[in-house]
């Protein structure tokens, strides 16, 4: 489809704001779309949690800035997950605990999309705390039947379903990558560290990592370098042939049929262009780095909710109760052994890494579960325990959303975007790709 063909909630980030700055559209036009869009399909998907009062205002005003004065985002329309402190919207956490409440200032990436431009068009909806308790509300745009995914669920359905070109999202175990598989949208988690979390909700001080969802590799790209990621331990290649491994990864036998016979399509179509493909065993050690994420995960967690334990006794969700009295009973002597496999898997797969171009593993055991629990994250934690830089990208031909993770070694962001731009349309290439807002419903 072209700019012209296809309504203004279905533009990418990268051609809405093509469109604004050929004077094409308006900020107020793009809003004003987005907004029918959820009007007409937000009671049924429910990726929202709050919507700007002033949304279309604040496109009126954005529509004033002279073109010279514009920033990279300016007018564009933008959904947060509701963990990021918003001084002008409530910050609940999807938590009863927290209903209205009202930080005094942004988060440090929201405060980035403002001066860049961007229009917070509201909060999207999330697991608990990002983290356990109440599943989101969210449904999956494609069959409501099924979830969306967690904990980032509002924000992968709002970017599917035509609502936003692109929202926010947090990653502590796999929260950014499998909602995207489930949802058929593109997604990065950065490197870890390299996005500040002042102002987001904290579950794991080791793990958490800003995350964001779009759809195309190019808007991923665009939020980079708002961001800052610009720099790359290792440079890009230019247009030489590609180096590419397959890695299933030491939980393969929980892969079902779907998601087997989807990384097995992202071999064969990258085979076909002629590419250097090749399948990647990763060291047994690897098998237990689940577990150790599991670990750090429930003692971290522990001392990130003791104070609202604490405070509100009861009326707090059982599961933040179960992290802070450490039921399963992880002693510190798991947790030191869990922060040092990690330290020592982290220089193995920097060194495994280093030789190809992209490393590709699997999102999800398979398509989006029935029902509205988050799912698995086995196939996601281990990368977001190894603080690599991880790019969900959608296949297209399946009945239901579905792909493949492409990995780098740490600090590689820019260059995995890069590699990222030319394996996508490859992944596509027999049948271009449909978001859930091309889908009859």
């Amino acid at each position: 489809m072209t700019r012209r063909t296809q309504p203004l909630y279905g533009l990418t980030a990268m051609e809405a704001l093509a469109a604004l700055a050929a004077g094409e559209i308006t900020s107020r036009d793009l809003v004003a779309a987005c907004l029918e869009r959820i009007s007409t399909r937000d009671g049924s998907v429910r990726a929202w949690l709050a919507i700007h009062p002033r949304a279309l205002d604040m496109a009126e005003d954005a529509d004033a800035v002279p073109l010279s004065k514009r920033g990279r985002l300016h007018g564009l329309p933008i959904g947060v997950k509701d963990v990021f402190d918003t001084r002008d919207l409530p910050t609940t956490h999807n938590s009863p605990l927290f209903s209205g409440f009202q930080p005094a200032a942004d988060a440090a990436p929201v405060d980035l999309l403002h001066a860049e431009g961007a229009i917070i068009l509201g909060k999207t909806d999330t697991t608990e705390f990002a983290a356990a308790g109440r599943d989101a509300a969210t449904g999956n745009p494609v069959d409501l039947t099924r979830t969306s995914g967690g904990s980032s669920a509002g924000s992968a359905a709002g970017v599917a379903d035509g609502h936003v070109p692109l929202a926010l999202a947090t990653q502590t175990g796999g929260s950014t990558i499998r909602p995207a598989s489930f949802c058929g949208v593109y997604a990065f988690k950065p490197s870890f560290g390299l996005v500040s979390r002042e102002g987001v909700k904290i579950y794991a001080n080791s793990l958490d990592t800003i995350g964001w969802h779009a759809r195309s590799v190019e808007d991923l790209s665009l939020l980079a370098g708002v961001f800052g990621l610009t720099e790359t331990i290792r440079p890009s290649k230019g247009s030489r042939d590609l180096s590419i491994a397959i890695a299933r990864g030491p939980h393969a036998e929980k892969l079902d049929g779907d998601a087997q016979a989807a990384l097995a399509a992202a071999e064969d179509r990258l085979r076909e262009v002629g590419w250097d493909i090749r399948l990647l065993e990763l060291p047994p050690s690897f098998a237990e780095l689940d577990h150790h994420h599991r670990t750090i995960l429930h003692r971290e967690g522990a001392a990130a909710f003791r104070n609202l334990a604490r405070r509100f006794g009861a009326d707090l969700h059982d599961d933040f109760h179960h992290r802070v009295e450490n039921r399963d009973g992880r002693s510190l002597a798991d947790l030191r052994n869990a922060y040092d496999a990690a330290a020592v898997a982290r220089i193995d797969f920097d060194l495994l890494a280093s030789d190809f171009d992209a490393v590709i593993a699997p999102s999800a055991p398979g398509f989006a579960p029935l029902g509205r629990r988050p799912g698995d994250p086995v196939f996601n934690a281990i990368w977001t325990l190894l603080g690599v830089p991880a790019l969900h990208a959608p296949l297209s031909g399946f009945a239901l959303p579905i792909g493949v993770t492409l990995l780098g070694p740490r600090f590689s962001d820019p260059s995995l975007l890069a590699v990222a731009a030319r394996i996508a349309p490859v992944l596509n290439a027999h049948k271009p790709l449909e978001f859930a807002w091309q889908i009859p419903h």
